[in-house]
């Protein structure tokens, strides 16, 4: 348990807003692999207006996922996450807009994210790293 304000499994079920956004991002990328792009990107939408968490349905994402609240993080379609990860509030993993192709982060297993941190860029953040509050990370970590 990774958020002790989440109490019971059963509360993260019909409350936890982070969760909601996860399984939906979940349900989306597989809409995504299956090639029905349209209804994936229906959702992402979807999921961007009811949960503030813009998670495209292309990116990889691992199991153990941790997603804090959901509120305005944002992660690109080329961005791959690791096992075990804690994504707060706010977090960018996004390109730097000078890129094309693969143009997002890496984020390995076991990594802590902490709110508002922005990672831009084609770069590897290792395993187990900690990204402080309010960073920009542009380089490999």
């Amino acid at each position: 348990n990774r958020s002790p304000s989440t109490g019971s499994a059963l509360n993260a079920i019909l409350f936890h807003k982070g969760l909601h956004a996860l399984v939906c991002y979940r349900v989306g990328h597989r809409l995504w692999e299956a090639e029905r792009t349209g209804l994936a990107y229906y959702m992402q939408s979807t999921v961007s207006q009811k949960y503030s968490a813009d998670i495209h349905p292309a990116c990889k994402m691992g199991s153990g996922i941790f997603l804090n609240c959901g509120g305005g993080v944002v992660i690109g379609e080329t961005a791959k996450v690791g096992n075990d990860v804690s994504i707060l509030q706010g977090v960018t993993l996004g390109g730097t807009g000078k890129e094309a192709g693969d143009r997002h982060p890496k984020v390995g297993s076991g990594v802590i994210l902490h709110a508002g941190a922005a990672v831009l860029g084609n770069i590897k953040v290792g395993d187990g790293a900690v990204i402080t509050a309010k960073s920009i990370v542009t380089k490999p970590v």
